[in-house]
């Protein structure tokens, strides 16, 4: 079991929550316009599921395709697939079973809800393919990854409005961060192979680019507060979450693989405080 817990990264949970945490924010927002409030805490669990199994399939599928581009970077040298503890078949074959399994989960949710959350499977098809042709794959990540956003406040019986739009491209901002952060583990070795990143494309203008999108992602993030009526208890709430950001801009170190981790890891506790800041702003707003 040790190596299938590897494959689907399950011992290192960071990249669950990071998925997840998005889709409460739409929750939260979307619960407040919601004609049904009874499916919040259902949904929350269910959207839980869902970030599991669809991280998951995900980290299979990134290794398939990725394992000979894995085999020469230090970091993921040693994932299942690269090294050949695993077979490609078996990897699509579990792929397989977590996809039906999401699907099941998503056919809990209203129509409009699963026609969207279908169409994020061309996103995740083409993703590892992006660090092969563009500097630029952690924005397609961020546009990924947060798909969870809008799916949320669909699923709360929501039409598409500003509000969400606003609130999933602060969170394709935050990721545009926070995974740049990340592919500064593989810096060297990326140059080495030829793969593409912002965290190459910007390793001169490290600290400027992440200001940049955490203030961006921020900024957004209080205009949807603006537009909620939220009241003071929220804003106070929301920058010291942006706190959590500030460390992140002033505490990187480039050549500190072990720091960018840990660095990359507290946003975790970024996207929890913004979702227990939409709570706030649903409850008192």
């Amino acid at each position: 079991m040790k190596k299938y817990i590897e494959l689907i990264r399950l011992d290192k949970p960071t990249g669950i929550f990071l998925l997840y945490w998005p889709c409460t924010w739409g929750l939260a927002v979307g619960n407040i316009y919601a004609e049904n409030n009874d499916l919040f805490l259902k949904y929350l669990i269910l959207f839980f599921i869902g970030s599991f199994l669809m991280r998951s399939a995900g980290c299979i599928y990134n290794d398939i395709i990725d394992k000979n581009i894995d085999k020469k970077i230090t970091r993921t040298k040693n994932r299942p697939i690269a090294k050949g503890l695993i077979s490609s078949k078996q990897g699509w074959f579990a792929i397989l079973v977590l996809i039906l399994l999401s699907l099941i989960i998503l056919l809990q949710l209203n129509l409009k809800s699963i026609i969207f959350g279908l169409t994020s499977g061309i996103f995740i098809i083409l993703y590892p393919f992006m660090k092969r042709i563009t500097y630029w794959p952690q924005l397609f990540l961020g546009i990924t990854f947060n798909w969870g956003v809008i799916l949320g406040w669909l699923a709360m019986g929501n039409e598409l409005s500003l509000l969400s739009v606003l609130l999933y491209f602060s969170a394709i901002f935050w990721t545009l961060g926070y995974d740049t952060i990340y592919g500064m583990q593989d810096l060297k070795d990326d140059l080495k192979i030829g793969v593409k990143s912002t965290s190459i494309k910007f390793e001169k203008n490290f600290k400027t680019f992440l200001s940049i999108n955490y203030f961006t992602s921020f900024a957004l993030l209080i205009i949807c507060l603006k537009l909620l009526n939220a009241d003071v208890i929220s804003y106070v709430i929301a920058i010291l979450s942006g706190i959590i950001l500030i460390i992140q801009i002033y505490s990187h170190q480039k050549n500190n693989s072990d720091k960018n981790f840990k660095l990359f890891a507290l946003n975790n506790y970024y996207g929890l405080s913004v979702f227990i800041t939409l709570i706030v702003t649903a409850t008192y707003g």
